[in-house]
């Protein structure tokens, strides 16, 4: 037998005794023989599955208490308006006044903000205006957003937790941004801490306006 044939006879038994040792009995639910086993059969628990490692038998524990997760920046003050004006006492923006800051800071704020406060801050916004829509069903016009009051100092509107919006606070911007008020939403899930202190910077600027 030349060395071809003899490959080729190898070859045969190797798949001859693979699909033999993968066949059942048709009377198990035995898998036969498998290569490697661990790669594709977890060793490690599922977060669902009971586990006698604990003493509540559960996989899925609770973090320690007072851990911090990774990527996870703790805000130490609650959504209160003694909290709100504590962080306005006591909070200051971190970040320097670069224009790099400056300009994420605009570029933020025509993104999520300037839909209800207007791309230069006094309160009208697109959602604030009249507007229509027409469609197979005909001409409509559309429900209106309360407009929210002007940052500008030159339009002297009262904040409707005190004081004129010209004069908050770094601290009492950042805690509106995180938890909002009234018609706004909280923003702390669509904003890093980082971008949260640059639209503060940029609303500080349109106050001074």
């Amino acid at each position: 037998m030349n060395k071809k044939g003899f490959l080729v006879s190898v070859c045969a038994a190797f798949a001859l005794a693979a699909v033999v040792s993968s066949c059942g009995d048709g009377k198990t639910r035995s898998t036969g023989l498998e290569f490697s086993r661990n790669m594709y059969d977890p060793i490690a628990y599922n977060p669902d599955q009971p586990n006698n490692n604990f003493s509540n038998k559960m996989t899925a524990q609770l973090p320690p208490e007072g851990t911090t997760p990774i990527g996870f920046e703790r805000f130490e003050f609650a959504n209160s308006v003694e909290e709100y004006e504590r962080a306005g006492r006591e909070l200051a923006n971190p970040l320097a006044a670069t224009k790099v800051n400056l300009a994420h800071g605009e570029a933020l704020f025509q993104t999520y903000c300037a839909v209800c406060h207007g791309k230069d801050g006094k309160g009208d916004g697109p959602i604030t205006l009249d507007r229509s829509i027409e469609d197979s069903r005909g001409k409509r016009n559309l429900e209106n957003f309360p407009p929210p009051p002007s940052y500008q100092k030159s339009d002297g509107n009262p904040s409707s937790r005190g004081g004129q919006m010209s004069d908050l606070s770094a601290g009492k911007i950042y805690h509106t941004i995180f938890y909002g008020y009234n018609a706004m939403g909280a923003h702390a899930s669509l904003l890093t801490p980082e971008e949260r202190w640059q639209v503060v910077m940029y609303v500080q600027e349109l106050q001074k306006k």
